[in-house]
């Protein structure tokens, strides 16, 4: 295991502004690679009209991903700065190519665009976007926001999105790492063939042990992560380490859950004992791990 990476308390509690810096700033001290936020623009009142198809129920208390991290990356200097996943079907490619270019540049190259399609059909619909079209969708915003990313002028003409010969600065301060999550066959042909990496949520090692062999039948042409986003406590996830090690995770992400600051980070140390001894010496930050 390459890395491992903190899920920040910008959800339910204890998400506020003093949680969400103690917290980056105590991942960055014990020397976590990344610092990660989710993405829920708005859920149903009712839990039952939000749960997932695998049964989780996001919160109803989810402070906006992209100011989330900037707040993280203005109390920091070196920790990398993850959305997992950022629901690309929920904006234009435009303003997202915008906005982390931004924080890249003004958090000195730390960005990290963990990417998916999105699920929640109340969300889609609140929104006006037809959720049948996400996958689509998704795959063409990628592509519209890494020629944002890319020389000036910028050309980019879609079924969805049309960007004409258009100057986008500030460009990122370095090449931003882009992780596809999804567990579906496309979802993993389309992270193989355009990604940096591939990252699962809420997975054993039993349930993670086929996705990773699909990633890995056939090599790719560059460099490639492949991440786990555990939701097990500390005491659980030590009795899974073994299974990831032998699945040659290469990212493991941890998502601590307390009800106030204090208890939190308690957690995120009991996380740190069980994790660091784990960790390759020399492995670069998962924010410098990137394709050409």
């Amino acid at each position: 295991m390459r890395a491992v990476g903190l899920h920040l308390p910008h959800v339910s509690r204890p998400a506020d502004g003093e949680a969400i810096v103690r917290a980056a700033r105590h991942a960055e001290e014990l020397g976590f690679a990344d610092v990660w936020v989710s993405d829920h623009l708005a859920v149903p009142s009712d839990p039952a009209r939000r749960r997932s198809p695998g049964g989780a129920v996001p919160p109803s208390y989810v402070v906006d991903p992209i100011v989330s991290l900037t707040w993280a990356a203005a109390a920091t200097r070196r920790i990398g700065l993850g959305t997992s996943v950022l629901v690309l079907p929920y904006r234009h490619p435009l303003i997202v190519a915008k906005q982390l270019a931004s924080l890249d540049q003004l958090a000195g190259g730390r960005v990290l665009l963990g990417a998916g399609t999105g699920w929640l059909r109340a969300e889609f619909e609140a929104l006006g976007v037809d959720p049948a079209h996400r996958g689509a969708l998704a795959a063409e915003a990628l592509a519209a926001i890494r020629s944002c990313w890319g020389a000036d002028p910028v050309e980019h003409a879609g079924p969805a999105f049309h960007i004409h010969e258009m100057s986008v600065k500030p460009k990122p301060a370095h090449p931003i790492p882009v992780w596809l999550g999804g567990t579906a066959e496309v979802a993993l042909r389309r992270a193989r063939a355009v990604a940096d990496g591939w990252q699962g949520y809420a997975l054993t090692p039993e349930a993670a042990a086929p996705l990773v062999a699909r990633l890995r039948d056939e090599p790719v042409d560059r460099p490639f992560t492949v991440s786990v986003r555990s939701v097990s406590t500390p005491e659980e996830l030590a009795r899974e380490l073994d299974g990831f090690i032998a699945l040659g995770v290469d990212h493991l992400l941890v998502e601590p859950h307390a009800p106030d600051i204090d208890a939190w980070l308690r957690v995120v140390d009991a996380y740190w004992e069980l994790l660091s001894p784990l960790l390759t010496a020399a492995a670069p930050p998962s924010h410098e791990r990137t394709a050409p």
